[in-house]
């Protein structure tokens, strides 16, 4: 067992992410990693729990990736996208406030932007998947 205070946790800045082989610009964003277990050959934990803080005006760029993650909004509201896996066009938008959960399936191109004048969290589980049942 571990047991650790999120604030103990160093609080690190995202500057870009990768999308279709492009480094796109993320901003007024940081994360603290409050768990990690495994390692999925890409640098990435097989799972994470993670504490995101993202600055006024801040955003996180159109993005995806091969684990699930489920985002639980602790504070402030968010403006979070849902791309067109084909087209990049967006799909869906909706307005997250405290309390609510969105679970992103692996692959599914999304973002976000922190809609309000204060700094915004939320924490973020992260789970890889196989293909096949043998791999675990």
């Amino acid at each position: 067992m571990k047991v650790i205070h999120w604030k103990d946790c160093e609080d690190k800045k995202v500057d870009q992410f990768p999308y279709r082989d492009k480094m796109h610009d993320v901003i007024g964003t940081s994360i603290r990693w409050l768990s990690k277990h495994g390692d999925d050959g890409n640098g990435y934990p097989e799972y994470g729990l993670r504490f995101f803080t993202i600055q006024p005006g801040g955003q996180i760029p159109i993005h995806n990736h091969f684990y699930h993650q489920t985002m639980f909004i602790i504070s402030g509201e968010f403006e979070c996208w849902e791309f067109d896996p084909e087209t990049d066009e967006l799909k869906n938008k909706f307005i997250c406030g405290p309390g609510t959960s969105i679970y992103i399936p692996s692959m599914q191109p999304h973002g976000m932007k922190n809609t309000r004048d204060e700094p915004s969290t939320f924490t973020c589980c992260i789970a890889n998947i196989y293909d096949n049942e043998d791999t675990l």
